[in-house]
């Protein structure tokens, strides 16, 4: 087992890895919108932070020496279902294999994030 970190997502803002790894395997903690550099939230509603969130669970998956091509399964989590329809509208654009997905509301996220993604790949 492998502990994965990369300076191109932000740190983990907890006791946890951004993700760890078998031989085979990635799986991930759950990425939100912040952005790497400043440590803010992404501005700009639903379909900036998803895409966010997307660009920072991609620099894990490639730290750990896999992508967004090789996604077995996502689990998603918003704050308010009512952004389900745009947040796939971004989503599709980068899981063109359409791996399995889960997809809940939550009644609140780290940071008054209004998306976290977390995911399983192959390496």
């Amino acid at each position: 087992m492998k502990k994965i970190a990369t300076e191109n997502a932000p740190a983990a803002i907890g006791p946890y890895s951004q993700a760890m790894a078998t031989e085979s395997l990635v799986f991930t903690s759950g990425q939100i919108p912040l952005v790497p550099a400043t440590g803010e939230l992404a501005e700009g509603g639903i379909e900036a932070q998803a895409e966010q969130a997307i660009q920072n669970l991609a620099a894990v998956l490639e730290a750990a020496g896999s992508g967004l091509d090789k996604v077995l399964k996502t689990t998603c989590f918003l704050q308010h279902m009512s952004d389900f329809a745009a947040f796939n509208a971004v989503y599709e654009k980068h899981f063109a294999n359409k791996p399995a997905r889960s997809c809940f509301e939550v009644g609140a996220l780290p940071k008054g994030a209004l998306v976290e993604i977390e995911a399983v790949a192959e390496r």
